[in-house]
């Protein structure tokens, strides 16, 4: 960190005192407050952490006003365009792209830790068939621990570099074996010989009696959306993953955890709720009822709400919904589906979006959910299974960020603390005098 001087606290009766600023290459500097208790008494309050730096990190950077989204300084969109996921798992882990030779080897790396322990497949039976996906994943992933426990030396650099590359390779395998699970089909088995795209979209949509032929647009498109949703800054389920990998514990149960905050429908089930938006609407009338949607957006009491636009740091376009915009049309191009109603409804509705005052006033514009579901539609991906793609596709990112915060020197157990607005001390007194 680079020193940028002091800033002035000044509090109770004329009493001050100075705290060092510091900046980092980009983005806001940030005051250090951590002597703000034993110096004062008080504490800061901040809730959702609106104005907080939890950490230093050198893995993603955000700039919101500028619609700007960096994997270790390289652009979202060249990374998008010019390299595969793997290459972006190589650069988030280990902090730069891969040549030819490193690509190869952490290829072959991946690849040879797909396949997961048989007694897995016990363990599965244990949910209904008609359980959520994520239900399922959230026990999957944690469970992981049990069957991978020659590596959980979470002070051992090589034991967290075999658990980052297990958990990178087994999620597809993982996410795939709910999915079929679900459907009550027999689990497909692990290809060597496919990328690791297609080897997930075998592993989905195969079945014994039918080989699965990936279409190289589609896994392409598959493959995008994992580079897009592969890591994002300090969100809700990272944050999550670096407070419970703060206690220690294995990074196993420290992703299970991150799995689980991100099923909430304000972050990872964000793509499921617009998609499902945009098929009410369709539903409605389509395009002919856009204004009426349009207005019980508007209105307060309505209790309708505008799924897709928006996002708590980006206050200009998200670049990676221009991304997936550019995907929906290839891979609805490559099925013969440019007159998906869906599309065209999605398209009319940022129309109107992007040009009403009330919207353009309050930033309101699409973010990555808003096309990626229809992405996975068109891929053949059922909505219940959205947030576990999310899963898989962040599961790098997650594991970077634990990996980051482990190697800090500074890293401790988290702990917030609060503005306590309960009683005050009262006595007990007998059960037949209350």
């Amino acid at each position: 960190m680079e020193s940028k001087g002091k800033a002035t606290l000044t509090y109770g009766d004329g009493k001050s005192i100075e705290f060092p600023v510091f900046g980092g290459s980009v983005g806001p500097d940030v005051i250090d407050i951590r002597t703000l208790y034993g110096k004062t008494g008080m504490f800061t309050y901040d809730p959702g952490f609106l104005s907080t730096a939890s950490c230093q990190s050198k893995i993603t950077y955000i700039d919101g006003d500028k619609g700007e989204l960096l994997y270790r300084g390289y652009p979202i969109e060249q990374l998008a365009a010019n390299c595969d996921f793997l290459e972006t798992c190589h650069l988030l882990l280990y902090g730069e792209l891969p040549n030819k030779a490193q690509n190869a080897d952490f290829v072959d790396r991946v690849t040879h830790h797909t396949m997961v322990s048989e007694q897995m497949q016990f363990f599965l039976r244990g949910f209904r068939r008609d359980a959520h996906p994520m239900a399922v994943l959230t026990g999957l992933v944690g469970a992981m621990s049990a069957f991978y426990h020659d590596s959980l030396d979470i002070n051992n650099p090589q034991d967290r570099d075999i658990s980052a590359l297990r958990l990178i390779a087994k999620m597809p395998t993982l996410v795939a074996m709910s999915y079929k699970y679900s459907l009550g089909q027999p689990y497909i088995y692990p290809r060597n010989d496919l990328s690791y795209t297609a080897n997930f979209m075998r592993m989905m949509f195969a079945t014994p009696c039918e080989e699965y032929k990936p279409n190289e647009v589609l896994v392409r498109a598959l493959d995008r959306i994992f580079i897009l949703h592969a890591d994002h800054e300090q969100n809700a389920s990272t944050s999550t993953v670096r407070l419970c990998g703060s206690s220690g514990t294995n990074p196993f149960a420290a992703i299970a955890a991150g799995v689980a905050c991100l099923w909430g429908p304000a972050h990872g089930g964000a793509n499921e709720a617009c998609l499902n938006m945009l098929q009410d609407i369709q539903a409605q009338g389509g395009v002919a009822k856009l204004g009426e949607f349009v207005a019980k957006v508007k209105d307060p009491n309505s209790g309708v709400r505008l799924m897709g636009f928006g996002h708590r740091v980006y206050k200009n376009y998200d670049p990676r919904a221009k991304l997936m915009r550019e995907t929906c049309y290839e891979v609805l191009n490559a099925l013969g589906l440019e007159n998906d109603p869906l599309f065209k409804l999605s398209m009319a509705l940022e129309k109107v979006a992007l040009e009403d005052d009330y919207f353009v006033k309050r930033k309101l514009y699409p973010n990555v959910d808003y096309y990626s579901g229809i992405v996975q539609k068109a891929l053949g991906i059922p909505v219940s299974m959205f947030t576990g793609i999310f899963s898989l596709a962040r599961t790098v990112g997650w594991i970077a960020q634990w990996q980051e915060m482990i190697s800090d020197p500074e890293y401790k157990i988290g702990r917030p603390r609060q503005l306590f607005n309960g009683s005050t001390t009262r006595q007990v007194k007998p059960i037949d005098k209350r």
